[in-house]
């Protein structure tokens, strides 16, 4: 008994020295933390999402308190967490813009396959099978949710066989950006009072998109020609649009001849084509004056008949 009260209290008192040794190492070894390290970690919202570049929350304070990185990299956050910590940090927050995930694809050649893929429901596994995947489209998406699952603000869902980012939701964390094998997803600027997006990721020529697609784009380049900002251009049989040039006015949409083009979300109805008024009757040409006819040269009188001739007479000697 006494053996295993004397065991108790030895381990009771190395502890204690154990741990004042620990205690007094931590004073002298600190190291101390920037007071606005601790003040911009407070402003974050804790998603740790790495929409910043940096890992987590923590290690973009730090980054931000130490001058290697900017007050408005927050993408969770938005402009009212860059105005606090542009306050903590006495520096104006200038201009952020909104970002959201873009998925390149409208799933309309979802039901156009190759064989029928019964593996793992996983994009990245159907991927690595023969063909990269079932879906007769190289360039769609293949519909089974790996940018749902790793999304941590449940902005993406897949709809009707392809994904449909939530623009609400969406803090343009990039996950789904990452996550996608067929790199399909794009984080796309929100700079126009109407955005204007083209869901597309094909680079095939235009009749094998329409054998796959019911209004994949086919680098027809009616848009290119009809946008009046030059926005639009197209590379390797695929319509592009330059955001900094963009200003959401929507006739790349009028345009297009396959549907393809949106504005806010939604492919706007077409216009009816006003028709061409019709030319303007020519006058009729006044029938030019008659030149007055030259006076016809007079007949030449009827010869009288001459008189029959009598044989002469001949004497009879």
């Amino acid at each position: 008994m006494t053996t295993v009260i004397f065991s108790v209290v030895l381990l009771l008192v190395m502890g204690a020295v154990f741990g004042a040794i620990l205690a007094f190492a931590a004073k002298v070894f600190a190291v101390e933390k920037d007071p606005k390290e601790e003040a911009i970690l407070g402003c974050l919202p804790g998603a740790n999402c790495g929409g910043c570049g940096f890992p987590g929350c923590a290690g973009y304070a730090a980054a931000v308190a130490s001058g290697k990185a900017g007050v408005n990299n927050c993408a969770a956050g938005g402009e009212a967490v860059a105005a606090q910590i542009a306050q903590i940090m006495g520096v104006a927050a200038g201009e952020s813009v909104k970002m959201v995930a873009a998925v390149h694809c409208t799933g309309c050649g979802a039901d156009k396959t190759k064989y029928n893929y019964v593996g793992v429901q996983d994009c990245l596994a159907a991927s690595r099978v023969a063909g990269g995947g079932a879906l007769s489209c190289d360039f769609g998406c293949l519909g089974f949710g790996t940018c749902q699952k790793v999304c941590p603000f449940d902005a993406i869902h897949v709809k009707n066989g392809v994904a449909v980012v939530d623009e609400d939701k969406c803090k343009a964390c990039s996950k789904c950006v990452d996550a996608c094998p067929r790199h399909i997803i794009y984080l796309e600027p929100y700079k126009t009072k109407k955005h204007v997006a083209i869901h597309c990721s094909s680079k095939a020529k235009g009749p094998v998109v329409t054998k796959v697609c019911s209004n994949g784009c086919i680098g027809c380049s009616l848009c290119a020609k009809a946008c009046p900002k030059q926005a639009i251009t197209v590379e390797n049989f695929l319509a592009k649009i330059d955001y900094d040039k963009c200003v959401g006015c929507g006739i790349c949409a009028q345009k297009c001849p396959r549907g393809l083009i949106t504005v806010d979300g939604v492919v706007p109805e077409k216009k009816p084509v006003p028709p061409k008024p019709a030319a303007p009757a020519a006058p009729k040409a006044e029938p030019a004056p008659k030149a007055e006819e030259a006076p016809k040269p007079a007949e030449p009188a009827a010869e009288a008949p001459k008189a029959e001739e009598k044989p002469a007479e001949t004497k009879s000697e």
